[in-house]
This record gives structure tokens, C-alpha cells and sequence, in this order.
């Protein structure tokens, strides 16, 4: 394929086909095929099809991307929280090309090159003891593999997952998942208990502080535990940081006392990274800025930003020495593929060349974090703001005194206008926002300039006073 012309925002003048045939911006002819196509042949997850018109995506580069019209959007979700080097880093899109040069494909059960140099470079960077890598296709296969993993070891089938939280949509991680897109799957893995993380903005255990919501959500995590009989209990599965569900940071100490109960009852503890892992918080893994080390984390999404469909389970030495001399019985025919592989290798190279663990952190603490905390002041809608790097909600209520939130829970159609509006505003000033239930989620590509973070921030502190319209006076 020939490149995509490249330029700022203004100077970007078209895009290139799949043929490498360069179209200007404005071809209505061929936005109009691309839509055509989609509709009539595509059918999209998590959607009403006849509800939904979904955006003709022309181009990308860097933190933006493009409509067929020219339109720029500045991409402040990374698309699914899983773009963070951003639209076509060049490093990754020529490690691709290069690796598909001379081997395109080859079966799992080979040794390759780019697997097991992928491979060793996420143990190096891994917490602990966690030393060994399944790969997956993506982040759902691998909480399936990782709640076979500890099933298979404690000889144990019950996983306790959060309320709010989101694993998957294959049958295991759809079961664990807590929040509505579970309900219309159920019943599925009967072996699955819920229960209430931390939140301390809304908390379930009446907590005056956090510290008080850790403690309180701890023992109620001991109590469900005890409930449900610990000698039942296979893993309990945890995001570090909860992502969808509203970026919920762990309370000190909270995730050293999953930790300590796992420890106390032989329970296998499961840290899901799949949105946080790779640099979304400034760590390499969230775990690292809570001082612990799971058993089992599982990953996709940064590892090599979805270029091409790669995920895994990074598995402690003691578990995976249990399968030395006993099968693991679980594989998948793309596991570790090359092409995805090569993709992560050069993710790697570009996260230590370019400093951008540190980088995340610099711009989390020193332009976002005190840009939308003066925000408080300023639009009474806005409850709650918290986060960490690159990764951060902003709760939005109708009311501070009472919490209610601008939307419903789950909310659809006619509730949903508000939240709708508010993100309509952001798309028509060119930033294209993550938005989830009463909730905006700031998650911009980790490559992202300050001026850009600046300039989004800017459309979003607009777009929130569409939120204060709704404001009880």
C-alpha cells in the first residue's frame, strides 16, 4: 500500500485506498461505498444494527484520525483504550512489514524468533516470579486461559470477579464480567460469584474516607470468600485498575489485602491488565504502583496497540512449573503469531527509546491531573474527577449533594440524551471522547503531544457545560 499522505491537520489533503490509490478528502463516491458496504454486510458487536451509523474512518496518524470529509478528531479514547502508540507509528507498521517479508505465519507449537524474544522482554518488565507467556488472541481468550490455568492447579471451579467490571465476551470472561452486557449472555459459567470493589465516591459500605472504603471493601471481600467456601474458590479476578466501569483506582492497601487472602486460603489471584498494562497509568503493569505481585496477569491491547491481534497470560514460575510433566490442555492455532509478535517487539523498542513510561507520567501529574481538578471549581455537574497517567474519569452528576448522576445507570435511548449531548459537543469541536454510562473517560494515545492534550482538554472543559445545563439549580 502506498503511505497516506502526511501533514498536520491542515495540510492533510487526502488519504490512500487499500490499493494505494490516493482519494482527496470529499469523495463522496467512495465514503458513500464504504458506508454502503458497512451496512449491508457488517455486523457490529454490542448494537442494535438499525440504530446505529457508525463513522467512516478514512485515516490515522499519530493521536488523530480522519472522516472521508476531512474531518479531524483528535482520538482521546484510543480507540478502545488500546491505541497507546497511537494511529500508524511507524516503527510498529515497518516491524510488520518486515516480519511479513520473511515469515508471515508459522504454527505455535514451533519455536520463532519474535515470539520468544517478545516473550522474554514482558518477563523482564513483569513483577515477581512471573516468567512464562501464553499468548492469545486478544484480551477475553485470555481470561478464559487464565481462569483454566488456576482451575486446572487448585483443582477448584469457583472465580469471584467485581460488580463493576468488564473481562470479555467469550463464555468464561462474559460470566465473570459484572456490569449489563453480562445480563442477556446469562445464565452462562454457573461457577461465578460477584462482588463489590472499592468506590469510594459511591460507596457500598457507607466509608467516610478512603482508607475507610479499603478496609470495609476488603472485609466484605472476606465475607463473600467465607460464604462461598474458600476450599470452592479457583482465583479471584481483579482489573488493577477498573477500566470501563469507571476507572476506579484501588484504595491503599486494598490490593496487598487481595494478596494476603489469596495467600491465606490457596486461591490463585488474577490481575486483568488488558486496558492498564503497557504504559497506561506509567507503569509497565498497574500492579507496580501498588506493590504486588498477582500470580497470573493477563494483557492484549498496548502490547503492541491492536495493530495486529495479540494477547496473553504472564504465569508466576511456581504455576507454571505444575505443567512440566502434566499438559496444559489449552491452545489456539494463532498463538503468538509473527506478525503480531514482530508488532510487540517494536512496541518495546519504542517505549524505552522514547521514554514514554515517564512521559505518561509527567503529562498525568503535571497537565491533566491539575487541569481537570481546577475543573471542580468551575462546572458543578462534574462530582468526581480521578485517575492516574493517561487514564481518568470525570463523574457526572445532576446534584453533588446527592451523587444522582446526570444518566442513569445503564442507561439507553431518551435517558442517554445528556451524556449523548455532551459527547456530541466534543465531536463537533474534534475530539472524539469515551464516554460510559454518566461518565467521560480521558485515555488519549500515550505518544500524544502536551499541546494536543492541551488543546483536548480545552474542547472537553467546553463540552462540560452542556453537562451543567442539567444541573439542579
Amino acid at each position: 500500500m502506498a503511505d497516506i499522505e502526511q501533514g498536520t491537520d491542515s495540510a492533510r489533503t487526502g488519504y490512500a485506498d487499500r490499493t494505494g490509490a490516493f482519494h482527496p478528502f470529499g469523495d463522496t463516491a467512495e465514503e458513500e461505498r464504504v458506508r454502503r458496504d458497512d451496512r449491508r454486510h457488517v455486523f457490529h458487536s454490542w448494537s442494535a444494527q438499525a440504530q446505529i451509523h457508525p463513522t467512516p474512518v478514512a485515516a490515522g496518524e499519530g493521536a488523530t484520525f480522519w472522516d472521508y470529509e476531512g474531518s479531524a478528531y483528535l482520538d482521546f479514547s484510543s480507540q478502545l483504550v488500546n491505541l497507546n502508540l497511537g494511529h500508524q507509528h511507524p516503527d510498529l507498521v515497518h516491524a510488520i512489514q518486515e516480519q511479513a517479508g520473511r515469515l508471515t505465519t508459522i504454527q505455535p507449537a514451533m519455536a520463532n524468533d519474535v515470539r520468544g524474544e517478545l516473550a522474554r522482554r514482558v518477563a523482564e518488565v513483569a513483577p515477581g516470579d512471573l516468567n512464562s507467556v501464553f499468548f492469545t488472541n486478544g484480551g477475553a481468550d485470555a481470561v478464559e486461559n487464565a481462569v483454566r490455568i488456576a482451575r486446572r492447579i487448585t483443582g477448584r471451579r469457583k472465580v469471584l470477579s467485581m460488580y463493576r467490571s468488564y473481562h470479555g465476551n467469550t463464555s468464561t470472561a462474559i460470566a465473570l464480567t459484572g456490569e449489563p452486557r453480562r445480563w442477556a449472555n446469562e445464565p452462562a459459567d454457573g461457577s461465578v460469584a460477584h462482588f463489590f470493589g472499592p468506590y469510594p465516591y459511591r460507596s457500598a459500605f457507607h466509608a467516610a474516607s478512603v482508607e475507610e472504603e479499603g478496609f470495609r471493601a476488603l472485609e466484605h471481600l472476606e465475607s463473600v470468600v467465607a460464604l462461598e467456601g474458600p476450599e470452592t474458590i479457583a482465583a479471584i479476578l481483579i482489573e488493577t485498575v477498573v477500566g470501563t466501569n469507571g476507572v476506579l483506582v484501588p484504595p491503599p492497601g486494598y490490593l496487598q489485602g487481595v494478596r494476603e487472602l489469596c495467600d491465606r486460603h490457596g486461591i490463585v489471584y488474577i490481575a486483568d491488565e488488558v486496558m492498564v498494562g503497557f504504559g497506561r497509568v506509567g507503569e509497565w503493569f498497574a500492579v507496580d504502583a501498588y506493590d504486588v505481585v498477582p500470580d497470573l496477569i493477563t494483557f492484549a491491547k498496548g502490547i503492541n496497540s491492536g495493530y495486529v491481534p495479540l494477547g496473553g497470560v504472564i504465569i508466576s514460575d511456581a504455576i507454571a512449573h505444575y505443567f512440566d510433566d502434566i499438559p496444559f490442555n489449552g491452545g489456539l492455532t494463532y498463538s503468538g503469531h509473527p506478525l503480531a509478535c514482530a508488532a510487540g517487539v517494536a512496541t518495546f523498542e519504542v517505549f524505552e527509546r522514547d521514554g514514554i513510561l515517564e512521559r505518561v507520567r509527567d503529562l498525568g501529574s503535571r497537565v491533566v491531573e491539575p487541569t481537570i481538578t481546577a475543573w471542580m471549581d468551575t462546572h458543578p455537574a462534574l462530582g468526581e474527577v480521578r485517575g492516574r497517567g493517561l487514564f481518568w474519569a470525570l463523574e457526572l452528576v445532576r446534584d453533588r449533594e446527592t451523587r444522582e448522576p446526570l444518566v442513569p445507570f445503564n442507561a439507553s435511548g431518551a435517558d442517554a440524551a445528556p451524556m449523548n449531548e455532551v459527547a456530541a459537543a466534543c465531536k463537533a469541536a474534534g475530539v472524539w471522547p469515551f464516554t460510559h454510562f454518566n461518565r467521560m473517560h480521558i485515555a488519549p494515545p500515550l505518544i500524544i503531544d502536551e499541546a494536543d492534550v492541551r488543546r483536548g482538554l480545552d474542547v472537553i472543559d467546553s463540552a462540560l457545560s452542556v453537562a451543567d445545563k442539567y444541573y439542579a439549580a
